[in-house]
């Protein structure tokens, strides 16, 4: 759900289809962070094409495909299954692509495409087992019912995953214990941890069992790592590790620059990473040329983002800050981006320009 392959790379300025799709989306505000549960309406949001129209109760889902037994759900009957509820982090997977240079056209991120909500909903897992999918199963397809173009190719949008990455999905029909709104994917949605959010398909009606690799649009052209010459690389898959912070003191209108009163300052942020838990952040008050490590709070959740905060002495005068993750797998956010990205998980620090005093 969030983004589309690298299109024209800009020089200066916005262009205008960047501002339409600017103003259909939206991200976190960053002082949000201090919420460790986001709430709905502040939540980032990104939708491809159009918000479908869904009658709740018309409304089915079907499981078919490469299975033994296809299944036909309502949502009363999904509701009546077990519900499972958990803080799940997830992030555009073009966040921060338009701090790169020069910057891929598209859905024209900074940083804030990023959210926690507590889904809630049943797990994927029993369903698969009622239906028995065949032994030569490798992947699952999740339809969903908004349809557009993408790339010269009318589509709905599908995403697919491997069958043992699938299994670990939630079909969510509830966003911090309410019925999804219709910008969320009323009635159901898929929320698979740890990944980028393309894969949370919103607006689910079909999963489809393959035992052949899905080659449509959004897993063979859309979200994947382009080359400089423009030739197709690996997937994208993961959440990269990214700590983000609250922004400090007050902001000046137009550049968001920082003003803070000289003296002690607490600097808070949440990190996430969908390769493991946070197991350090650390924060930068000299531009990235040191880092000192950050207090961490306790985990939210196994798959939700981690809360830290670090104790500054701020100096008179103008500084630049910044923090950095590094998960529990060993991944530590890059000071800058690879240089040979192109539009896809740019998950460098973020700096921030603080004054402090007049």
């Amino acid at each position: 759900m969030e983004g589309a392959p690298a299109g024209t790379v800009a020089g200066e300025g916005i262009t205008a289809e960047e501002l339409r799709l600017a103003a259909r989306n939206h991200g976190l505000p960053l002082e949000a962070l201090r919420h460790e549960i986001t709430p709905p309406g502040l939540h980032y949001l990104l939708i491809h094409y159009d918000i479908p129209a869904v009658d709740a109760a018309t409304f089915v889902l079907e499981v078919g495909g490469a299975v033994e037994q296809p299944l036909t759900l309502s949502l009363d009957d999904l509701r009546a299954r077990e519900r499972v509820a958990e803080p799940l982090t997830f992030e555009c997977a073009g966040n921060g692509r338009a701090l790169l240079e020069p910057r891929p056209v598209s859905q024209p991120w900074l940083t804030e495409a990023v959210g926690t909500a507590e889904w809630g909903g049943t797990l994927l897992r029993p369903l698969l087992e009622e239906a028995r999918p065949s032994a030569d199963a490798v992947e699952l397809l999740f339809s969903a019912l908004d349809r557009g173009v993408e790339g010269g190719v009318q589509q709905t949008y599908e995403r697919a995953l491997p069958i043992a990455e699938a299994e670990r999905a939630l079909l969510a029909y509830e966003m911090n214990g309410q019925p999804l709104l219709p910008q969320h994917g009323f009635p159901l949605r898929v929320v698979v941890p740890g990944w980028y959010g393309m894969t949370n398909v919103k607006w689910l009606t079909r999963i489809t069992v393959l035992e052949e690799p899905f080659t449509g649009y959004q897993n063979a052209v859309g979200y994947r790592m382009y080359k400089a010459d423009g030739t197709p690389g690996e997937p994208v898959t993961r959440m990269l590790p990214r700590s983000l912070m609250v922004p400090p003191g007050v902001p000046e209108f137009m550049t968001r620059e920082r003003h803070v009163e000289p003296g002690p300052v607490t600097l808070v942020g949440r990190a996430w990473s969908g390769y493991g838990s946070i197991e350090r952040v650390e924060v930068s008050t000299d531009d990235g040329a040191t880092f000192d490590a950050a207090g961490l709070d306790p985990p939210l959740g196994p798959h939700a983002w981690r809360g830290w905060r670090f104790d500054w002495d701020a100096p008179p005068g103008k500084h630049v800050i910044s923090s950095r993750a590094t998960d529990g797998a060993g991944n530590t956010q890059p000071l800058e981006p690879p240089w040979n990205l192109k539009g896809y998980a740019n998950n460098a620090v973020e700096r921030i320009q603080v004054v402090a005093g007049s």
